[in-house]
């Protein structure tokens, strides 16, 4: 047998063309944030061969998607130390990655089903992130007892509403809560409620993506 291995896609993800990527989303690239992308991605896709983690499956299209578009949220919001929920993790995004590239960020995920638990469990230790809490459970069941949040972000946006009740009861004085949301989610509806809305911003390399960042009014 020859010795010598097939390049895999992720194989491809060089220091450069990463950092080329993720420009147009505000991100500084650094060597361990690659090496942790990378690690990342590859365990993603192998745990997403046995349980449904993601629909977008490519290397560069996870790169782009989920790692550009959570990093978006650093800099735009802007996020930066103090304690994160991330409400409805699934595969960890964007709190994961919002970690990753602000280390004193506290993290709690929230997420209802087991195994998507045990797959971000498994992520936390194998990129040794410290300060990462995985709640298994809805936002509804979230004991309100917990000291509050400066952010809570929901990129997989169901019941609006029950969101922003729950980010009422559960954020911090100006605490605030940012939405990844598309073209049709009536960004001017949610002006009207008791919060105090950005102006969406367009997540680069998307015609119909955008992310909101809302404070709410005490």
């Amino acid at each position: 047998m020859l010795g010598f291995k097939v390049a895999t896609e992720i194989d491809l993800i060089s220091y450069d063309k990463m950092a080329e990527t993720l420009g147009p989303y505000g991100v500084d690239l650094t060597p361990p944030l690659h090496s942790q992308i990378l690690a990342y991605i590859s365990l993603l896709q192998r745990w997403n061969s046995r349980i449904a983690l993601t629909t977008v499956t490519g290397s560069f299209e996870i790169l782009r998607f989920h790692f550009g578009e959570s990093f978006f949220a650093a800099e735009s919001a802007p996020i930066l130390k103090g304690r994160l929920a991330d409400v409805g993790s699934g595969a960890g995004f964007p709190g994961l990655p919002l970690k990753m590239l602000r280390p004193e960020l506290h993290l709690t995920l929230i997420e209802a089903n087991l195994k998507k638990c045990a797959f971000l469990s498994e992520t936390i230790r194998s990129l040794d992130l410290d300060h990462v809490t995985v709640v298994r459970g809805r936002m509804e069941d979230y004991a309100t007892g917990h000291e509050k949040f400066d952010y809570i972000t929901a990129r997989a946006v169901g019941q609006t509403g029950d969101l922003l009740r729950f980010a009422d009861a559960s954020l911090k004085t100006q605490g605030k809560v940012i939405l990844w949301l598309g073209e049709n989610s009536g960004l001017e509806d949610r002006r009207e409620r008791d919060w105090q809305w950005e102006t969406g911003r367009r997540i680069p390399g998307s015609d119909r993506r955008f992310l909101l960042v809302g404070t709410k009014v005490w």
